[in-house]
């Protein structure tokens, strides 16, 4: 069994803020894969879902994006599930919007949700990062990513992107990141005109 985990903060106030693209991205996963519906458990709004063959539970941390940990180790504590079988879908200021990496393991780089979860669990989970681009001034990303995404960044690329994630997630789930990856860039075009090859990078 997996667990993919979507960063975000609850309540409505936050549901389209560029912080929440974890949580979209969980939401999206559970819509494409025909989850039954979140129930509220561990802290936090839990499905389950099968993905190409494979068993894997959705959780959306309620603890507010500073306390993730909390949620994601009681869950992963619970079904017994290795850190190496955690999947932590978030947002990453230092990637251009749009652009996706996949990595096991590493730093968290200022992301207080990933640090959370470093320091209850440890770093050597996966983590799909999703960029939604720097606002310029390190003091400005704080505001910036508690804004919510322009209406035409939504159907421009965030939409179409999740799209993408959720269509090929199974590859990710078999294993094959770079595949997941390739596929991904392959199907989804970046919002700057770049080649979609790019996302790789």
């Amino acid at each position: 069994m997996r667990l993919v985990v979507g960063l975000g903060n609850p309540g409505s106030r936050y549901a389209r803020n560029r912080h929440n693209i974890g949580f979209m991205a969980v939401d999206a996963l559970a819509r494409r894969h025909g989850a039954s519906g979140f129930r509220h458990r561990f802290k936090g709004e839990l499905a389950e879902v099968s993905i190409g063959g494979e068993r894997a539970l959705l959780l959306k941390p309620q603890t507010f994006m500073n306390a993730s940990g909390e949620s994601v180790g009681e869950t992963s504590r619970f079904f017994k599930i290795l850190l190496s079988d955690v999947i932590v879908i978030h947002d990453e200021i230092d990637l251009r919007p749009g652009k996706l990496r996949v990595k096991q393991g590493g730093g968290n780089a200022g992301h207080n949700g990933l640090r959370s979860i470093d320091a209850l669990l440890g770093p050597d989970y996966w983590r799909v990062r999703i960029g939604v681009g720097h606002p310029g001034v390190k003091e400005l990303v704080q505001p910036y990513l508690l804004q919510n995404f322009p209406v035409e960044e939504l159907s421009g690329w965030v939409e179409p992107l999740l799209a993408a994630v959720t269509e090929t997630f199974s590859l990710l789930l078999a294993g094959a990141s770079d595949a997941f990856m390739s596929e991904v860039a392959r199907r989804f075009a970046p919002p700057d005109g770049s080649s979609p090859e790019d996302l790789n990078g």
